[in-house]
C-alpha cells in the first residue's frame, strides 16, 4: 500500500495492519513524529504481533511506514514529559519485549525502510529477521550526540554487523548511507526509492510460498544457536532437523521434488 492511500485509509490510527496473500502489513502511521516509538505505538505494534503469532493464516510479516521516515527511535518529548526510573523502566522493558517478540515471532518479520531509522528505529530494522531498503535510506544511533548512549539499540544492532561497524555507529551517531547498511549488514537488499513496494513484495511473497512450519522451526532454531558453542549447535541443529524431517510438509517437499512438482503445504 502507498503511503498516501494507507494515510487516506485511517489518518487517526497510529498502526495500520493489512493482510493480503498470507502476509501482513504493519504501518507505522506518526508521520508528523517520524513514527516515533510512543508507547503507545509500541502497544499497538506488540498486540498486532501477539496476534499474528497465533494467526496461522500470516505467513510472512511486513514492517513498513508512513510519511517522510520509517522510524526516528523513542518519542522523545513524552519521554521529558514524564521523567523518573520508573517510567524509564517501564519503557525500556515495553521496547525490550517489542523488539524479542519480533526475533521470536514464528513468522519471518521484513523491515521495509526509507526515509531514516535512527536509534531505537535502527534497532526496529536491526530486530526484524530482513530488511529492505530504499537508496535514500539512511541510519544512526545517534544518542551518544544528546548525551544518552543508544545501548538498548545497541543490543540488535551488535547482533547484526560486526563489532567495529556497530561501535563505529554508536561512538560518533553519524548517519551511515543506505549502501554502507547493506555493506556491514544491516540490511539485504538496496533498492531505488520507486521500487521499494515492489522489491518487498516479491521477497515477502518468495518466502511467504514456502511452508510456513519449516519457516517457523528455522527461524526459531537459527536465533537458539547463535549462542551455542559449536558443538552444542551442531547437536541442537541436528535434533531440529530430525523433528523436521518427520513432518508432513518435509515429506510432501522431498516427494514433490522427486516427482518433479509443486509441493502442496499444509503448515504440518
Amino acid at each position: 500500500m502507498s503511503t498516501a492511500a494507507a494515510a487516506e485509509i485511517d489518518a487517526e490510527a497510529i498502526l495500520l495492519r493489512e493482510d493480503a496473500d498470507g502476509i501482513a502489513t504493519l504501518t507505522l502511521n506518526r508521520p508528523g513524529a517520524r513514527n516515533a516509538l510512543s508507547r503507545g505505538m509500541m502497544s499497538a505494534i506488540q498486540a498486532e504481533l501477539d496476534l499474528i503469532a497465533k494467526d496461522r493464516s500470516v505467513k510472512v510479516v511486513v514492517i513498513a511506514a508512513n510519511g517522510p521516515g520509517f522510524c526516528a527511535g523513542h518519542d522523545l518529548k513524552e519521554v521529558r514529559a514524564n521523567p523518573g526510573r520508573a517510567m524509564y523502566e517501564a519503557l525500556f522493558q515495553q521496547c525490550s519485549r517489542l523488539m524479542t517478540s519480533i526475533v521470536k515471532l514464528p513468522q519471518p518479520v521484513i523491515a521495509r525502510v526509507h526515509g531514516i531509522a535512527t536509534a531505537a528505529g535502527c534497532q526496529l530494522v536491526a530486530s526484524c529477521d530482513l530488511a529492505v531498503a530504499a537508496s535514500d535510506a539512511r541510519f544512526a544511533t545517534p544518542g551518544v550526540n544528546i548525551g544518552l548512549f543508544c545501548s538498548t539499540p545497541m543490543v540488535a544492532l551488535s547482533r547484526n554487523v560486526g563489532r567495529k561497524a556497530a561501535m563505529e555507529m554508536l561512538l560518533t551517531g553519524d548517519m551511515i548511507p543506505a549502501d554502507k547498511a547493506l555493506e556491514i549488514g544491516l540490511v539485504n537488499r538496496v533498492v531505488p526509492a520507486e521500487n521499494l513496494d515492489e522489491a518487498v513484495t516479491e521477497l515477502a511473497g518468495k518466502i511467504a510460498a514456502k511452508s510456513p512450519l519449516t519457516l517457523s522451526i528455522g527461524k526459531e532454531a537459527f536465533y537458539r544457536q547463535l549462542d551455542m558453542d559449536l558443538d552444542g549447535a551442531y547437536a541442537y541443529a541436528s535434533e531440529v532437523m530430525t523433528r523436521n524431517m518427520l513432518a508432513r510438509d518435509a515429506e510432501e517437499g522431498i516427494d514433490a521434488f522427486i516427482e518433479k512438482r509443486q509441493p502442496v503445504w499444509r503448515g504440518e
